[in-house]
């Protein structure tokens, strides 16, 4: 370590803060530069990152915002940071984090060291079974919204180290170039794509929501995982009344509730179907379903599965990005290596709970590889029964070829192209 920086930042932490960037990848930012073209030069372009941040001297480059098209109709912002703003904003993220998780509470999910959301939506299974009423909470444009001030105040809070709060402050103000070139400044907010705005957002809604929450209503748990949120109540009374001090808690925070997404719903089996309503959380959907017992019993369970919207999306993608069908230039070998990594991530995840769920999705990609074989084989031009039939003996033969054939309930079969 240098000693004649100002500030005691190590070749070590840079070194591995690249490293963590490297694995996580992600696209250029306004320069341009990918992480390739960045390797090609490694070494001084470390360097010069290393050299900037201990010297005090390190400016944060404005980042690019990139409007990612939602399942709703809008659009989600993210502010993409160059490779260089990544790797210092890595170093900063790995300083802080150790400082603040022993902090957070145990019911804090998102972006954290070995926490998942799939712990986050166990939890709330587990809870919703004890609880007969949910408070669903949407904060309205959080990451967008953020007072600065209030960030740092809230940063301050566990560290006093100022080569952090130097830079943090200095990411918070960095301009965004939006897609028409044009700069932008911003007083408030931090991008979502950035790596240091997630721990941004732990440290703020630990001290707004969590840590007051926890102290101001002990009996009623909650599941957060970044700013997705819900709380179980005891009674809709209750639920109502949560809604109304978080609310309060949330505007004197300078946010505010979302108040068409936010919703108080009852998860009592027992009650009339017209009362218990369905919520959705980190991409399942929490309704009554048939369950079997230990014992065998049949009964009613309130629990997850892959929600609609999300089923929507994978399908989206099935349809208009893969487009298999106009793909006959490839071999079904080709297919299957180019969809592969992302059929894992989605049975990894929505088939984490009630797998057969995602049989629907799954059967409407079987469809779009039979039509692939339409179109590619003659001898199966207009005979769906007869394609489908040769793709059920290839997975026979080859269960593992298309990562989805490995789940016995969704080898293709003949009767699904009738």
């Amino acid at each position: 370590m240098s000693t004649t920086k100002p500030f005691a930042i190590s070749k070590r932490m840079v070194w591995e803060a690249y490293k963590a960037v490297k694995a996580n990848r992600g696209a250029p930012g306004v320069d341009g530069q990918s992480l390739e073209a960045f390797e090609g030069n490694l070494s001084n372009n470390l360097y010069r990152v290393w050299n900037r941040l201990a010297s005090g001297a390190y400016q944060p480059p404005p980042v690019l915002r990139v409007e990612i098209p939602k399942r709703d109709g809008g659009v989600r912002c993210l502010g993409i940071p160059t490779v260089s703003d990544r790797i210092a904003q890595a170093v900063v993220k790995r300083h802080l984090e150790d400082i603040v998780e022993p902090h957070f509470h145990p019911d804090s999910y998102g972006y954290r060291p070995g926490r998942s959301a799939h712990q986050a939506v166990a939890q709330a299974r587990s809870r919703c079974w004890r609880h007969k009423w949910v408070l669903d909470l949407d904060i309205k444009g959080f990451f967008d919204n953020l007072d600065h001030e209030l960030v740092l105040r809230a940063v301050r809070r566990f560290t006093d180290c100022r080569w952090a709060l130097l830079y943090i402050e200095r990411w918070l103000k960095a301009d965004v170039v939006l897609p028409t070139g044009e700069r932008e400044k911003r007083d408030r907010g931090t991008p979502q794509g950035g790596v240091i705005s997630p721990l941004l957002a732990n440290i703020f809604l630990h001290l707004a929501v969590d840590q007051w929450l926890h102290e101001s209503f002990p009996d009623a748990p909650f599941e957060r995982y970044a700013d997705d949120m819900i709380v179980h109540c005891r009674s809709q009374v209750e639920a109502e009344k949560m809604r109304q001090q978080i609310g309060e808690r949330l505007r004197r925070c300078k946010l505010e509730l979302h108040p068409e997404k936010t919703r108080v719903v009852c998860t009592d089996t027992l009650r009339r179907n017209s009362e218990t309503k369905p919520f959705d959380f980190l991409g399942f959907t929490f309704r009554p379903r048939l369950a079997r017992s230990k014992a065998g019993v049949i009964f009613l369970s309130y629990s997850p599965a892959i929600s609609d919207k999300a089923g929507k999306g994978l399908r989206q993608v099935i349809r208009r990005t893969w487009r298999l069908p106009r793909r006959t230039t490839m071999s079904l070998e080709e297919l299957a290596k180019m969809i592969n990594p992302a059929l894992r991530g989605w049975i990894q995840y929505y088939g984490h709970f009630r797998p057969s769920e995602l049989g629907s999705v799954l059967r409407n990609l079987n469809l779009s590889i039979r039509l692939w074989a339409m179109r590619k084989f003659k001898r199966f031009k207009h005979k769906p029964q007869a394609a489908m039939v040769w793709l059920g003996r290839i997975a026979q033969r080859k269960p593992a070829l298309f990562a989805h054939w490995e789940i016995a309930s969704l080898v293709p079969h003949p009767a699904v192209g009738r």
